[in-house]
């Protein structure tokens, strides 16, 4: 069972790290599955609020916060959102996949729901799994992979040899 997690400092650097990552194995003729955020450049003064993910290997893209309105201050992630892009992922599944990428362990996921079903189901599956985790939630992925994850440094080279370590090539 191969499962990996990686943190980059800067916001947006894990985000552009996995996308990037996923494009390369897409590019070398390796099928990778799962979610990645859509990179887009953010107009200055955006609240950088609103993001979508893109279903591997093509999509579809699927929003998962909601405008809550002017000074709302709540989450603005979108629960419904969430789950259509959970299930995408799910009903894609992992059949013939050489890597499985989830954007970000997240709130949800943190509490048990969100993609943890379908990371557990890639790992059953002898599916290499490669995670982005935030400060925020380190410590419950730290729980859900009970000692099984590898941490990685947020570097191109650093991610492509362990996916290359995984016998994806």
């Amino acid at each position: 069972m191969r499962l990996a997690c990686i943190s980059a400092e800067g916001r947006g650097e894990t985000d552009r790290l996995l996308s990037e990552t996923a494009a390369w194995l897409a590019d070398t003729g390796r099928n990778v599955t799962g979610v990645v955020k859509v990179l887009s450049d953010i107009p200055a003064g955006d609240h950088h609020c609103d993001m979508d993910l893109r279903v591997l290997p093509g999509g579809p893209e699927i929003r998962i916060t909601q405008s809550l309105g002017n000074g709302a201050q709540g989450c603005r992630l979108d629960p419904a959102g969430i789950e259509t892009a959970v299930a995408a992922v799910e009903s894609a599944g992992t059949s013939g996949a050489d890597v499985f990428i989830i954007n970000k362990f997240g709130p949800q996921e943190a509490e048990g729901r969100g993609f943890c079903a379908a990371i557990g189901a890639a790992l059953a599956n002898g599916v290499p799994v490669l995670v982005g985790v935030t400060k925020g939630t380190r410590a419950a992925f730290d729980t859900f992979a009970d000692g099984m994850a590898e941490t990685l440094p947020p570097e191109p080279d650093a991610i492509r040899a362990w996916v290359l370590a995984t016998g994806t090539d």
